[in-house]
């Protein structure tokens, strides 16, 4: 089963007639509530003090409408016009507002107490267009968010990675931007209900990510580790170098020859 990302652009994919079908869904409605209760519970959010959060790829407002019912006030962004058209049919309590993740979270500085993003963030691995470069965009997004919560705000966003270098790659973006950042997986051993939520915090906090004994830092995985790049060319041979770059071109949008036996094969000399 093909993932929604690899069909269409969000803006595309999230149409009018998708947005609806996607809200009445009862099934949607209780894992996103499931899901937005797991993001709370891990954002260890005093609960006598309402906070104000922001909902990125708040979509119709399913998970804002569990921020209300917890006493939050919520402000949502979305890059699909049809899933806040939808959410304004439901008169949802939170302001909605019209904007693409990938292109930064465009608040002033200090402005929200924590984050939330349920099953949104992995769009962001995906290069939809020539210009919408997975690094790029992902780099963009950590530091406007860094910058848009208060000191020692916080951040819990579920996503669904389509393998571990997606896990790496976000992680990855999450530590340059200045954050403490971990992933904690749910139901580890279950193919189906296996639920991953990235965990972050811009600087210290009275009350820290609620990850009982598990330390955030070493919530990131394994293969974390980075390569050095002097190193990654001892390890690679020619034809894995082109076969590399190739992957890399085709997720610019660019032509790529397709490979053969003769791919990597030096040329012989010609009188």
């Amino acid at each position: 089963m093909s993932r929604p990302e690899e069909i269409a652009p969000p803006e595309f994919f999230y149409n009018d007639q998708e947005a609806k079908k996607y809200t009445a869904s009862t099934r949607v409605q209780h894992i996103q509530a499931k899901m937005t209760l797991r993001s709370l519970e891990l954002l260890n959010l005093d609960p006598d003090i309402p906070q104000l959060i922001l909902d990125v790829g708040c979509g119709s407002g399913l998970s804002g409408e569990i921020l209300t019912e917890e006493g939050h006030t919520w402000i949502g962004m979305d890059i699909s016009a049809d899933m806040l058209a939808t959410a304004l049919d439901r008169d949802v309590e939170g302001d909605l507002f019209l904007a693409d993740m990938g292109s930064g979270v465009p608040f002033r500085p200090g402005t929200f107490d924590a984050a939330i993003s349920i099953s949104a963030i992995q769009w962001l691995c995906n290069a939809d267009t020539h210009s919408n470069e997975p690094k790029v965009r992902l780099t963009r997004f950590f530091n406007t968010l860094y910058g848009a919560l208060k000191r020692g705000g916080k951040f819990v966003g579920q996503f669904y990675p389509a393998n571990e270098d997606q896990i790496i790659q976000i992680t990855g973006a999450a530590k340059v931007a200045g954050f403490q950042c971990g992933v904690v997986i749910d139901d580890p051993e279950s193919k189906k209900n296996k639920k991953h939520y990235l965990v972050l915090q811009a600087g210290t906090s009275d009350r820290p990510l609620n990850l009982g004994e598990m330390d955030v830092e070493s919530a990131v995985p394994r293969r974390e580790r980075k390569i050095s790049k002097k190193k990654l060319k001892q390890m690679e041979t020619k034809k894995d170098y082109i076969k590399r770059k190739k992957v890399l071109m085709k997720k610019r949008g660019r032509a790529v020859a397709r490979d053969s036996k003769f791919t990597g094969r030096s040329r012989k000399p010609r009188f």
